[in-house]
């Protein structure tokens, strides 16, 4: 009895060690309308935190353990979700097929900004944005960048001070689990070479496990500038989320 429990305990031991063994999975991304391949898809493992990318031949590699969850995204084509099993383990690789989307683009006119040469009537005409960035003595980084308006100094420091330890204690205090994978990201190169290219903030919904009206407003109480925060790539608002971050951090320690 002692024999065939103790066989039992070391099976489920190999069982669930082999479950949680990193391996390198394989892949091929294709379009569902034609099977044509499709090059540089991007594929983040949104448990791990690992990126890829898809080469000329639609094909690519990432490490994964079983039952990991991979995002994948690509302009003009649905956002899929993918999750390692064992039979994608035992095939080798697999087929991901994506779908593509429509989008209708309104016409866009951009009208030139027209100057006289009569410095009275050109400083009437050129548009002013009065966007700044200020920090705090002390505090690391390069600081927060001012909204549309421009406040006070004293606005600015107490804007600095508390908003973060006040209202980002509900985004970051509670979820550190997500906090911890935005540090791997930033540390990643190959999350961070695909999120510069990218515009849309579903990598950084996926792994954050926030909306996009979440980050917006993350980036509002961190007194960015909405022109930054709707400009920005997906690279800059992740650096600018870890920015606020780290001096959330440097505020409440010790608390």
């Amino acid at each position: 009895m002692k024999q065939l429990l103790t066989l039992f305990l070391v099976s489920l031991f190999i069982t669930i060690s082999n479950a949680q063994e990193v391996v390198s999975i394989r892949g091929t991304v294709e379009n569902a309308s034609d099977d044509s391949v499709l090059e540089n898809v991007n594929i983040v493992n949104l448990n791990q935190v690992w990126g890829a990318t898809t080469d000329k031949k639609g094909d690519f590699q990432i490490r994964a353990v079983v039952n990991d969850t991979l995002f994948f995204s690509y302009l003009g084509f649905k956002s899929i979700r993918v999750r390692v099993t064992n039979d994608w383990l035992s095939y080798g690789t697999v087929k991901i097929k994506m779908t593509e989307i429509g989008i209708a683009l309104e016409e866009v006119v951009v009208k030139p900004v027209t100057l006289t040469g009569y410095i009275e009537v050109d400083a009437r005409t050129i548009p002013i944005y009065d966007n700044y960035r200020y920090r705090i003595e002390g505090i690391g980084g390069s600081g927060y960048e001012g909204g549309d308006k421009q406040p006070s100094a004293l606005s600015k420091v107490l804007s600095s001070v508390f908003n973060p330890a006040d209202f980002l204690y509900n985004v970051f205090g509670k979820r550190p689990r997500q906090m911890k994978k935005l540090r791997k990201m930033k540390e990643d190169d190959a999350i961070r070479d695909l999120l510069a290219s990218k515009f849309d903030r579903e990598t950084l919904m996926a792994v954050l496990q926030l909306e996009r009206l979440d980050i917006d407003e993350i980036l509002n109480n961190c007194t960015y500038s909405s022109d930054f925060i709707t400009a920005a790539s997906d690279l800059q608002i992740l650096d600018a989320i870890s920015e606020c971050y780290e001096q959330y951090r440097v505020l409440n320690r010790g608390n």
